[in-house]
């Protein structure tokens, strides 16, 4: 071999150096010694657009191999495969929406080593940015990043055109509970048939579940006598899954009002048949079936509920509109559950924190507890008492 060319038989191959590793690319025509000089030149070329940086492999060897592995579409169904190994069905139907609507259309036939940081900034600024919320568009950003340190585990020296691109986010918005007189209108306003809602939500207020627990609750998990549940599992997207982390897994004493809810509830419910479901456990791929009989059911279906946009699309909505409630979803009962503690004075935060599954108190302040003026005791008085001034 010479000057990057080599013979093999009656054939010629280039032989260079790029990205960190060696390649190997034919070159048409047999070994004359007219076909060696044009090959010759040809890798001085490529050599030189290397070092230059604007090398474009695909340009020269179209049918490459290498230009199959280095296409940024062959990478996006690799790290989905890795993907589906590690994460739950939702979080990868939320990931392959981004990724087919987004982020495909715009690179998936584009060389990976090809697409550069400018436009890559363009893209988001120009296309993404636009349309979505900040938050949206970080989640793409991250994915793409993603897929390129599983490229770049194959082309160590590849630049990732993600990098130094930051999409910041606007200060969360503040807790939005439930004052109590709302929850008096909510729970008060009657609502013919969807009496089960209304049991629901009273149990979702003074419970603090999430929703995807609350329409997953099980008769199985509830002592009536003792006045408490066990979360064990929730309903995500039309899928039943153990709950979000091993600290939702928890054990409840409930507060008189959600006690309540569930004791209607064993009216309607508690004897009916039970149904048997497939629950995917936390490595989101071992799935075991479980026969239970669920406690709050749809009234208009009259089985569980599919996902928690049912109750909200089908139900909610309405019944905030002629209780007359400022609007809120359905996962606001969870923050009223923590406002409301948090508001009473006599409730430790390591208490509300366990109650809600948390594994610290900072997620009460940062995005569930607010405290509600109205509603909030005489606090002066209560530390009056307390001290004994």
């Amino acid at each position: 071999m010479a000057n990057g060319v080599e013979i093999r038989g009656n054939s010629l191959r280039l032989d260079f150096r790029y990205e960190g590793r060696r390649h190997k690319e034919p070159f048409p025509g047999a070994p004359t010694p007219g076909n060696i000089e044009k090959a010759e030149r040809l890798v001085s070329i490529i050599k030189h657009e290397i070092q230059a940086g604007t090398f474009n492999y695909a340009r020269y060897f179209p049918d490459s191999p290498h230009v199959k592995e280095s296409n940024f579409g062959h990478w996006i169904d690799l790290w989905l495969d890795i993907k589906r190994n590690e994460l739950s069905k939702s979080s990868i139907d939320s990931h392959e929406s981004r990724i087919e609507n987004h982020i495909r259309p715009q690179w998936g036939q584009r060389q990976a080593e090809d697409i550069s940081f400018v436009e890559m900034q363009g893209w988001v600024q120009k296309k993404l940015m636009p349309k979505l919320h900040n938050k949206t568009v970080r989640e793409i950003v991250a994915i793409v990043r993603q897929i390129f340190q599983l490229y770049r585990t194959s082309n160590k020296v590849a630049f990732d055109p993600t990098e130094g691109i930051v999409i910041r986010l606007p200060d969360s918005q503040d807790p939005d509970p439930f004052e109590r007189a709302e929850i008096d209108a909510i729970l008060n306003t009657p609502s013919p048939g969807r009496e089960q809602e209304l049991a629901l939500v009273q149990f979702m207020i003074w419970a603090g579940p999430r929703v995807s627990e609350a329409i997953a609750l099980a008769w199985e998990d509830v002592d009536l006598e003792r006045g408490e549940v066990t979360f064990k599992r929730a309903r995500v997207r039309s899928a039943y899954k153990v709950t979000k982390t091993r600290r939702s897994t928890r054990r409840l004493k409930l507060l008189k009002p959600a006690l309540e809810a569930l004791r209607a509830q064993a009216e309607r419910t508690e004897k009916m048949p039970a149904v048997e479901i497939e629950v995917t456990d936390r490595d989101n791929r071992t799935v075991r079936k479980q026969n239970v009989r669920f406690v709050f059911h749809n009234s208009h279906t009259d089985g569980g509920y599919a996902t928690a946009d049912n109750l909200r699309n089908g139900w909610w909505n309405a019944h905030l509109k002629a209780a007359k409630v400022r609007h809120r979803g359905p996962n606001h009962s969870r923050h009223t559950f923590a406002s409301q503690m948090l508001t009473s004075g006599v409730v430790p935060l390591d208490w509300i924190a366990e109650q809600m599954g948390h594994t610290s108190t900072a997620m009460i302040h940062q995005h569930y507890g607010k405290w509600i003026r109205n509603d909030a005791a005489d606090m002066t008085a209560l530390v009056e008492r307390q001290l004994n001034l």
